[in-house]
């Protein structure tokens, strides 16, 4: 499909406005986004992000429609399993809720720009170097093999974070929004500020998986940039919406391992194909089954559609939600948040999420027991509430 200059101009225009929209309607006021919100807004990103596939299907023929909806599929599932990461972070860095919406855009702002980069680059390097299919074919294969890893420990804390931690002057507490504050008569960096630097960083580890598995669909820089755009718009809404169920998603991992070794075997299959490396078959293609777009969207299609549901349907990923959920609304409840009326809804979450516990299976319930850590930061909460009610601290509807 060619693109003429005048539509790849509209559509970078229409990307900036979409997320120039998002910041001066959304973002700029600090505020906690209902669930109707988070809601409606997703749905209005994931429908924009269908409609112009529909543009790209009746411009563009269906193999063109095909590949822009395995690249947007894959790369927002990859999405998804990213806001895992963000969730640690936001909790690390303990965020208050009301402005981690600037936070988040930020991120999707940073990795726009560095996911663009990358497209470029990579796909300046498929046009020089038939090779480099066998590269990003092993990269998403040992991708893969690294998802299937226990997902027990998701470090907040990179090199990035590290090296400005050492050599920059930061605070330990918030000024607001604010990404500088004075401290002590010098200028330092707020936490806000530190935050966005990891969301930054661990962007561009993203990118390193995500834009080989999207040009193992697509060898079109305009799809790969339109496909990549779509998933990321929308994601902060997403974040909020799905917050509750992120836990549940057990599966995800595992899914979107198989899904990442597909497209590596199908780069390699590629590469074969194409190739003109000397050492394999004297540099001449090697005669191989190739897999279609079709094909490869009905199966990354189909493995979600079977992850999402066993991970929903799964005792033990409803175990993971409440504890995962009870332990992060009590942390807030503790040490992030100062609204006494977020507070209030804050506590009355994590008594449901107890109830919820308490009617879990015996074998679930011994394991949460044997959690000293849970226990004691759910005793401490509940003492801090009584503490709080006794002071007449405690926000009164």
């Amino acid at each position: 499909m060619q693109v003429s200059g005048l539509v790849w101009t509209l559509t970078v225009a229409g990307i900036i406005g979409l997320v120039l929209f998002d910041f001066f309607f959304h973002v700029r006021r600090a505020h906690i986004p209902s669930l109707k919100e988070a809601g409606i807004w997703s749905g209005v990103y994931v429908g924009l992000a269908i409609v112009f596939g529909f543009g790209v299907l009746i411009f563009g023929g269906q193999d063109m429609g095909a590949e822009y909806f395995a690249g947007w599929v894959t790369e927002k599932a990859l999405s998804v399993d990213n806001l895992f990461v963000f969730l640690v972070l936001l909790g690390s860095f303990k965020v208050p809720r009301a402005d981690q919406q600037k936070v988040l855009l930020f991120g999707i702002v940073f990795s726009l720009v560095a996911r663009t980069g990358f497209i470029f680059l990579g796909a300046a390097l498929i046009n020089s170097f038939a090779w480099v299919f066998y590269l990003f074919g092993l990269i998403l294969l040992i991708t893969a093999g690294n998802l299937l890893k226990s997902e027990a420990e998701r470090s907040a804390h990179n090199v990035i974070i590290r090296v400005a931690r050492r050599y920059l002057r930061t605070s330990d507490t918030y000024d607001g929004d604010k990404l500088f504050t004075v401290q002590g008569g010098k200028r330092v960096m707020t936490p806000m500020l530190l935050v966005m630097v990891a969301i930054g960083g661990t962007d561009i580890l993203f990118a390193l998986d995500s834009i080989p598995a999207i040009f193992g669909l697509t060898q079109s820089v305009y799809l790969v940039f339109t496909a990549t755009a779509f998933s990321l718009l929308g994601l902060r809404q997403l974040y909020f919406l799905l917050d509750g169920l992120l836990d549940r998603l057990i599966f995800l991992s595992y899914g979107l391992a198989v899904v990442l070794a597909f497209i590596g075997v199908k780069l390699v299959l590629h590469a074969l194909h194409e190739n003109n490396v000397p050492f394999i078959n004297g540099g001449d293609h090697v005669y191989v089954i190739e897999i279609s777009t079709l094909m490869s969207l009905s199966f990354i299609v189909g493995v979600l559609i079977v992850t999402v549901i066993a991970s929903l349907l799964s005792p033990k990923g409803r175990a993971q939600t409440y504890v995962a959920a009870a332990r992060r609304h009590a942390a807030q409840f503790l040490d992030i948040e100062t609204d006494p009326k977020y507070c209030d809804e804050i506590y009355h979450k994590l008594l449901d999420e107890e109830a919820h516990l308490k009617k879990l299976p015996e074998k679930y319930r011994a394991r949460i027991r044997e959690e000293q850590e849970l226990t004691e930061l759910l005793r401490r909460a509940h003492r801090v509430h009584d503490e709080r009610v006794a002071a007449g601290t405690c926000y009164r509807p």
